[in-house]
């Protein structure tokens, strides 16, 4: 079992680094053909996305792609909505939260779609509309075990008029703080596998460093195409595990 959590945790935090997103949408799926229930599954997948989202921001830093005062505004904002998903959790059935997770995924396959890898409008500037995104993404993203960055990375280029790279890194910076809060409200409810949750994260950290260096050398429409491909492979985990 540690061979296979290792590989999964490499794995995701390969696709974490290159979409700028938590991985959970994968991460959940994967666990629950593994055996975990969902709930267990979804503690598990936001454990992860603490070592994932951190590592990765900081080399995202490092190479300047994004605006740090947006990314807190942003991060912030998931941190307060995340509070609230461990009562979710609680209070949800398995069956409502599978539903959430599917409608989300297809939510995000539609708007990634239509929407344009290079935008030529001008970008959005409200920091309360940033600060608002922020809270609702993290409350739903946490909720169902993702980080926020296959809602937020649509969001950010469909309406706010992102660069696709921008929207990636700031998805991924987002996610340190939604994750963080996430953990915390989980714990209290007692939806953590520690060991599990170790063992994925630390072995997140090496992909998380390839994916973000292959992220930075593809070209925008071939990042956003490559996306699209991701969340159709997530759909089908999905419905293939909750209905066949």
């Amino acid at each position: 079992m540690i061979f296979e959590l290792s590989f999964a945790g490499l794995a995701i935090g390969f696709i974490s680094g290159l979409f700028g997103i938590g991985g959970g949408a994968l991460l959940v799926p994967t666990l629950m053909y593994m055996g975990f229930t969902i709930k267990y599954a979804i503690g598990v997948s936001v454990m992860q996305m603490v070592f994932s989202s951190i590592f990765g921001s900081y080399l995202n830093l490092k190479k300047g792609t994004f605006k740090i005062e947006d990314g807190l505004l942003l991060g912030l904002g998931g941190f307060i909505g995340a509070q609230g998903s461990g009562f979710l959790v609680n209070h949800l059935s398995s069956t409502i939260l599978s539903s959430i997770f599917l409608f989300s995924v297809c939510s995000a396959i539609f708007k990634f779609f239509i929407s344009s890898a290079e935008s030529n409008k001008a970008e959005v500037k409200s920091k309360i509309l940033l600060f608002i995104i922020g809270i609702f993404v993290g409350l739903i993203a946490i909720s169902i075990g993702i980080g926020g960055g296959m809602f937020l990375t649509p969001i950010l280029v469909g309406f706010m008029n992102y660069d696709i790279k921008k929207a990636v890194s700031m998805s991924l910076f987002f996610i340190v703080f939604s994750s963080l809060s996430g953990f915390i409200s989980l714990s209290r409810f007692g939806y953590i596998d520690y060991r599990v949750g170790l063992i994925i994260g630390i072995s997140s950290l090496f992909g998380v460093f390839l994916g973000i260096k292959s992220g930075h050398s593809i070209d925008k429409k071939k990042h956003k195409t490559l996306l699209l491909w991701l969340y159709f492979v997530i759909l089908v985990m999905t419905v293939n595990k909750l209905y066949f």
